[in-house]
């Protein structure tokens, strides 16, 4: 893939045409004082629709004492006494 590079001060003169020239599909990379700093470069297609349920099914389980109470030297810690 190609990259242009450009410098600062032309991101300050034209952004607007360099946005433009990155919604079209290019990549640029941004120099301050000759040293790469930064990379504009178009978003990805967005998400559509809702997530599928059951992403992370596996990787954890929910322990069986999820809800008890908590003991009281925690109470007091969350609590500040």
């Amino acid at each position: 893939m190609v990259m242009d590079t450009i410098s600062l001060q032309d991101l300050q003169r034209d952004p607007a045409g360099l946005l433009d020239r990155v919604a079209a599909g290019e990549h640029l990379v941004i120099s301050r004082q000759g040293r790469p700093v930064a990379e504009l470069r178009p978003l990805g297609p967005p998400v559509r629709g809702p997530r599928p349920f059951g992403l992370a099914a596996g990787s954890f389980t929910v322990p069986s004492d999820f809800d008890a109470p908590l003991p009281d030297d925690l109470l007091r810690d969350f609590e500040g006494r």
